[in-house]
């Protein structure tokens, strides 16, 4: 079996707080006896989208192993195919596609610069589409906004939406395991066009379903999030048989 390591929503803003919970989770990634094949970052890696912040980020993801990261509604284009990838600067989609022995690891751009809400461009699919039927082998596809509901109306209202698009392309890539996102902060199932999805928690903060305690408060309050519970992550187990185990991992040192 191999393993991954799936981390998303960092926000990175300068604080003590955020930088602690960052480096809490890359510190338990460093410290695996056996190190994962390797890690999923699903976006909103800083806060501002601050060349600082991805300096941080950087220097917290220069990890021991291969390091698969897109963008977020949080994050600026050009900073961070600087900081993250080590290309020149430009505000075209950041999209990529990293091999792992047979496996092909695709991270895919879903932001919409200046919205909240996500969207996979003309080209960006045409890229997805093109880069899926080069490989002859399983593959993940990576992006920040999951493209349905989940059932967090803080995060459904801003969702990916143009999902129909993306839903005609999986369907002509048999291979694909699974699609892995982040953008709700909470760690979640679900399944669309077939493909299972995997949504990671934030690292930064959780956020509540509407029946928790906590979920009716307004922003001025701090909002339907959850900041007290430990950062966490998913590692997904991939089986020889081509089966998916996620497991989810609250980090507490």
């Amino acid at each position: 079996m191999r393993v991954f390591a799936h981390l998303s929503d960092i926000h990175l803003d300068g604080s003590e707080r955020a930088d602690a919970r960052a480096a809490a989770v890359t510190r338990y990634l460093r410290n695996l006896e056996n190190p994962v094949d390797a890690v999923f970052a699903t976006g909103d890696i800083a806060d501002h989208g601050l060349p600082e912040e991805y300096r941080r980020a950087a220097e917290l993801l220069d990890l021991p192993m291969p390091v698969v990261v897109c963008p977020g509604n949080h994050d600026v284009r050009a900073r961070f195919r600087e900081a993250m990838l080590g290309q020149p600067a430009s505000d075209a989609p950041v999209n990529s596609a990293t091999k792992v022995a047979d496996l092909l690891l695709v991270s895919c751009d879903s932001t919409i610069p200046g919205k909240g809400a996500g969207y996979l461009a003309d080209e960006t699919l045409a890229w997805l589409d093109d880069t899926l039927a080069s490989h002859d082998g399983p593959s993940f596809v990576a992006f920040h906004h999951p493209p349905l509901d989940v059932g967090v109306p803080l995060v459904d209202a801003i969702r990916q939406t143009g999902e129909d698009r993306l839903a005609a392309v999986l369907k002509r890539h048999p291979g694909i395991t699974a699609l892995l996102c982040g953008h709700v902060h909470t760690g979640a199932a679900t399944e669309f066009a077939g493909v299972p999805v995997r949504i990671a928690p934030g690292v930064v903060s959780g956020s509540l379903l509407p029946v928790e305690p906590g979920a009716e408060r307004g922003w001025d309050e701090g909002g339907p999030l959850d900041f007290d519970s430990p950062p966490s992550l998913l590692l997904h187990v991939l089986h020889d048989d081509g089966r998916l185990t996620t497991h989810q991992r609250a980090v507490t040192e």
